[in-house]
C-alpha cells in the first residue's frame, strides 16, 4: 500500500521510510496467512506519520496521468467521461507501468525478455544529490540509470529508469519475487518496493 496525501490540484505519492517490522521489532505478519508478509500485503511498510513532514522526494501525480493510466487499462472515452464529468482523448501510446507511482509490479516477466519501467522524483526539500540501493531478488537482474539523482533546488524532477530481467543463474518455483529500490542522501529514505511475477515455473 503507498499512501497518498492531497494537495491542491495534484496527488504526491509519498514513499518515506515506512518500516517492515511491528512495534516489537518483528517482521510484520501476513493477517490471513500468519506468516511473514510481502509487499503484496505490507506495501510500502508500516506507517510512520513524523516522517511525512520532510519526505525529501515524493512521487508526483496530477489527474492526467490517472486518466491515462484508465486509458492504459482500456477504459475509452466515453467510460472516462462518465466520472471525469468532461470529454478526454487517451494518448495513443500509454504504458501503464510508468504510472508514476512509488511502487514498481512487473506482471509478465520471463525468460530472454527484459522490461523496462520510468518513474520520476520531485525534490521537496533542499538541494542535494541521492544516491541509489538496488536490493534485488537473486532471479532478478535489476539495473537503474542513473544511479545518482541530483538536485540543486526545490521543486526539481529527476527521472530514472528501471530494467528488469529473470536471472538465468536462478531458477524458482516461486511465482514471485520481492525487492525494492532505497534513494538516500544520509537524512531522508524514499523506497520503492519491488514485485516481479513471473508466469512460468
Amino acid at each position: 500500500m503507498a499512501f497518498n496525501f492531497l494537495y491542491p490540484l495534484k496527488i504526491k505519492s509519498i514513499s518515506f521510510s515506512a518500516r517492515r517490522k511491528d512495534n516489537t521489532g518483528e517482521l510484520v505478519l501476513d493477517e490471513w496467512l500468519l506468516d511473514r508478509a510481502t509487499p503484496l500485503a505490507y506495501g510500502a511498510g508500516v506507517i510512520q506519520p513524523n516522517h511525512v513532514a520532510h519526505p525529501g522526494l515524493v512521487y508526483e501525480i496530477t489527474t492526467v496521468d490517472y486518466l491515462n493510466f484508465l486509458c492504459g487499462r482500456h477504459y475509452n472515452s466515453s467510460m472516462i467521461q462518465l466520472f471525469y464529468g468532461k470529454p478526454y482523448t487517451c494518448p495513443k501510446l500509454f504504458n501503464v507501468a510508468d504510472f508514476n507511482y512509488p511502487s514498481i509490479s512487473i506482471t509478465y516477466l520471463v525468460h530472454g525478455q527484459s522490461q523496462n519501467v520510468t518513474r520520476t522524483l520531485t525534490n521537496v526539500g533542499s538541494p542535494g544529490n541521492y544516491t541509489l540501493q538496488i536490493n534485488a531478488p537473486p532471479e532478478v537482474i535489476i539495473s537503474v540509470k542513473p544511479e545518482i539523482l541530483k538536485f540543486n533546488h526545490k521543486g526539481e524532477k529527476g527521472q530514472f529508469r528501471v530494467t528488469f530481467t529473470l536471472s538465468p543463474l536462478k531458477k524458482s518455483k516461486d511465482h514471485y519475487f520481492y525487492g525494492s529500490l532505497v534513494w538516500t542522501d544520509q537524512k531522508h529514505i524514499v523506497r520503492s518496493p519491488i514485485v516481479v511475477k513471473n508466469p512460468i515455473l
